[in-house]
């Protein structure tokens, strides 16, 4: 075959962490533990977090077991320390882990051998990696605690582990799980994050054995069913190879099959940054190529319309589109998305009205309804429209012209100032108000078998704003881009979908952001038409005269 490069609570205590409305500082030391061997395929270095000291009080003995949540190590087994025997074999540590904001917590003991922990909650991440933002204020955790042999443990507590958010993104990372899109063209991330350790092994059996994150298993399709399954658990990576060993009913699968596994297990374990994959069946290597797929990258140049020129800025030039770029010119422009193929762009013009500019055709009015935001458009050409004002009234407009409604598209939001369709085609984002802030969430794209699109599926939240949102892109295939106003000053937030976001200062008076292919590649647009590009936490002024900041869905394949 050829390669190439490439963890809840307690039943009654989650629904009173996930319903309630949490920092409580580590103690003891955590030391870098020893390098690890290829063979494992872990990081290079683990946290050892102390055991239980002679004598703790209750109090001492809860504040050791969190902090022992930090070492992963045979299955928590730091943690396990400060469990009674009986406790211990029924805990569950990979049941998911709840992470608090650094710095805030209250630990009280309302009674011997019971202390009940307060702590505001910033995410939980459940026992498949699924990460999901925590809502406001604070919760309160409980533990009762026995003596065993004259020395305080832990009899009752949670299933999972707590962490602060500081400690949690250094024993946690997140990977990319890669399914299909239903038309076997894309490969579609969903984000999880599990422990650095063997990470090669919780990866493979996310992928070969779970499922697709709830809110995208409508939109998206894997090679592996039950015909296909780990014959074994432990995932060994050799010289740089990691080794699957699937069931042996693997072998009687079709190549096209087996090429498609190969593939999904390939760029999954790539960001693991385990390059080889085999996959065997009795110890022998299947034979399987990986299959080609659709590039969503776009031009790393920032697309734009200035007062002569529509096309991709260079230095101080603009390299237009062939017959595209007329036409986008022929046009009054306010926001452009252009398809992929670049034969096709969503424009909408300073009255709100949205075109259809294609090469080689006159522009089409395809929706005119008041207070559209900017369109966006999908692989299939759809261009996708909604009110400002009306949330629930999204329609995707096909190259026929028909309307296509996608019914309860965002339920309980009151206004929408942003959406956009991933270059993938199988999710959409858009910046809602729902009750009273302003948030971001993202949904699956469900198809017909025609490619329709005919709903969403279920809304997921990855971020409350502080202020009002301004522009929204995808940064790239796992992150969103979006600006927004906090007291009267202008800040990007950096959100991968489903994990911590990261806030940036940006210059005020900005309309248009777009993305690029990989986090860090943001440009933005001002009023006065500035084109700002990211250079690391800076913004740097690059071009004037900038009438229209345009969105790339792509490049042509």
């Amino acid at each position: 075959m050829t390669r190439r490069p490439a963890l809840v609570l307690a039943a009654t205590l989650l629904a009173l962490l996930l319903t309630a409305c949490a920092g409580l500082p580590t103690s003891g030391p955590v030391n870098a533990g020893r390098p690890v061997t290829e063979e494992e395929g872990d990081s290079d270095v683990a946290f050892v977090p102390a055991g239980p000291s002679r004598g703790a009080t209750p109090a001492q003995i809860v504040e050791g077991f969190i902090a022992a949540g930090s070492g992963t190590r045979n299955n928590w087994e730091t943690a396990q320390q400060f469990l009674t025997p009986d406790f211990r074999a029924t805990w569950r540590p990979q049941a998911g882990v709840t992470v608090y904001r650094a710095g805030e917590r209250a630990l009280a003991e309302p009674a011997e051998g019971e202390i009940v922990l307060t702590i505001a909650p910033e995410a939980t991440v459940d026992a498949t990696g699924a990460y999901d933002v925590a809502g406001e204020g604070q919760i309160t955790i409980g533990f009762r605690l026995e003596r065993v042999r004259d020395e305080w443990r832990i009899a009752e507590a949670p299933d999972g582990v707590i962490l602060d958010e500081n400690r949690f993104r250094s024993v946690f990372r997140s990977y990319e799980l890669m399914y299909f899109d239903p038309s076997w063209r894309f490969l579609v991330p969903d984000l999880r994050w599990f422990p650095t350790t063997n990470a090669a092994t919780r990866i493979a059996e996310a992928l070969v054995d779970g499922a697709p994150s709830p809110w995208l298993a409508g939109s998206v399709v894997s090679a592996f069913s039950a015909d296909a399954g780990l014959a074994q658990r432990s995932v060994p990576v050799r010289s740089g190879v990691a080794q699957v060993s699937l069931e042996s009913s693997a072998r009687q699968l079709e190549p096209a099959v087996l090429d498609r596994m190969q593939t999904q297990l390939q760029e999954s374990l790539a960001g693991a940054g385990i390059p080889e994959v085999d996959m065997l069946v009795d110890d022998q290597v299947l034979t399987a190529e990986p299959v080609n797929v659709a590039s969503t990258r776009i031009d790393s140049r920032p697309l734009v319309l200035t007062a002569d020129a529509f096309g991709f800025l260079s230095g101080t030039q603009v390299e237009e589109i062939l017959s595209l770029s007329a036409a986008v010119r022929s046009v009054d422009a306010a926001a452009i998305e252009v398809a992929a193929s670049r034969s096709m762009a969503a424009v909408q013009t300073p009255t709100g009205a949205v075109l259809r500019v294609e090469t080689g055709a006159a522009p089409t009015e395809i929706d005119s309804r008041p207070g559209l935001v900017a369109p966006t458009v999908d692989t299939l050409n759809y261009i996708w429209t909604v009110p400002s004002g009306s949330p629930d009234a999204v329609v995707a407009i096909g190259t026929d012209g028909a309307w296509r409604e996608i019914a309860d598209a965002w339920p309980g939001a009151t206004r929408i100032s942003a959406m956009r369709v991933s270059r993938d085609g199988a999710r959409i984002a858009a910046v809602l108000r729902v009750g009273v802030r302003p948030s971001l969430w993202v949904a699956g794209i469900v198809r017909d078998a025609d490619g329709v699109p005919v709903a969403l599926g279920e809304r997921r939240l990855l971020a409350v704003l502080p202020g009002d949102g301004v522009g929204l892109a995808w940064g790239d295939e796992t992150s969103l881009a979006l600006s927004y106003t906090d007291g009267g000053q202008t800040f990007v937030l950096e959100q991968p979908v489903g994990g911590p976001g990261t806030a940036l200062r940006a210059p005020d008076g900005i309309t248009t952001v777009a993305g690029g292919n990989q986090p860090g590649g943001v440009r933005l647009r001002d009023v006065d038409g500035e084109l700002y590009v990211q250079r690391g936490a800076s913004w740097q002024d690059q071009f004037s005269g900038v009438r229209v900041l345009a969105t790339q869905q792509g490049t042509p394949r």
